[in-house]
């Protein structure tokens, strides 16, 4: 295998990741996103100072929730900055771990290009976060991974969280909407506190189920092969080969692109026209260090074999 094929496999894989292949989850949260950004806008216009509102989504992992929510605040920042409202209208921050309050506030102000030393004191440091907020007439704030705000779940802790965010969504000068992305873990931190849950509009990103949605998992396949130019063998476009995909992704439809991409990472390196089986039983054995009879791409009775698990060699 030649360095040149490696680096032309690289190329063309980042390109397909890049992509964002709209599903029927994704017109929901688009649609609330949209609507929540023209209510701000409208009191902003209006000056009016009431309180923001938020998005909450959550989902198992690999349900595509990061995919989504990262294209459509690319979109977003796209339409505002062309609309006249400057480059900062939402700042997006992976929740930090240890994901105390303290650190969540520091790096939200290095987000809005500010540095602070670690000595100040927690209150500080989001005084000086919604000064900036506010300075730079940031709209929405984006925190994923949310569920890590409350990692050790005491009733302190979900307490000081929620506070937290309420007070950035109901500052009197200017208040900040959020968009929350996490695990189920999310749910908690909403749950926790009413006032928190009923300022945000809640989405859910189910997982998926093979019969239900095999198909959607080959049209996909096909999709992606399209603008990979690759050409899938009859066998991959099966409803058979569809609910195999989507439990060999854990029911996840993130997970679901990921064996894609890598099935077809495995076609580039090896200079083949055509995506196959063999291609995808080998990128899930390269993913999981699994034998054979742990290979749902493989061994008829794949719904027995659990995705989650890796390094399944032999029976327990």
């Amino acid at each position: 295998m030649t360095n040149d094929r490696m680096q032309d496999t690289a190329r063309c894989v980042t390109e397909l990741r890049d992509l964002f292949i709209r599903h029927e989850r994704f017109a929901p949260l688009e649609h609330r996103f949209t609507l929540l950004s023209a209510k701000r806008l409208a009191d902003i216009e209006t000056g009016r100072t009431s309180e923001a509102r938020g998005i909450a989504l959550s989902g198992a992992s690999g349900a595509g929730k990061s995919a989504a929510i990262e294209h459509l605040i690319t979109r977003a920042r796209k339409r505002l900055e062309a609309e006249g409202h400057g480059e900062m209208t939402i700042v997006s921050l992976r929740v930090p771990s240890p994901a105390t309050l303290k650190f969540v506030g520091q790096e939200l102000l290095r987000a809005l290009g500010y540095q602070i030393g670690a000595e100040r004191q927690a209150w500080y440091i989001w005084d000086l976060v919604r000064h900036h907020l506010r300075e730079r007439r940031v709209l929405f704030v984006h925190l994923d991974e949310a569920q890590d705000l409350a990692c050790r779940g005491t009733r302190h802790e979900l307490n000081a969280v929620a506070s937290m965010l309420k007070t950035l969504m109901t500052d009197g000068e200017w208040p900040v909407g959020l968009i929350l992305s996490g695990t189920e873990d999310l749910e908690d931190i909403l749950n926790h506190d009413p006032q928190l849950a009923r300022r945000m509009n809640t989405i859910h990103f189910e997982s998926l189920s093979p019969i239900a949605d095999g198909e959607n998992a080959t049209d996909l396949l096909a999709n992606y092969c399209a603008r990979g130019k690759l050409t899938p063998v009859e066998e991959l476009l099966t409803r058979a080969h569809g609910e195999r995909l989507v439990h060999a992704a854990a029911n996840q439809f993130g997970l679901v692109i990921e064996l894609i991409l890598e099935a077809m990472e495995r076609a580039y390196l090896a200079g083949a026209a055509s995506l196959t089986a063999v291609h995808f039983a080998e990128s899930y054995q390269q993913r999981a260090a699994c034998g054979d009879a742990f290979n749902p791409f493989i061994i008829p009775d794949f719904y027995r074999i659990d995705p989650r698990q890796v390094f399944t060699r032999r029976p327990d």
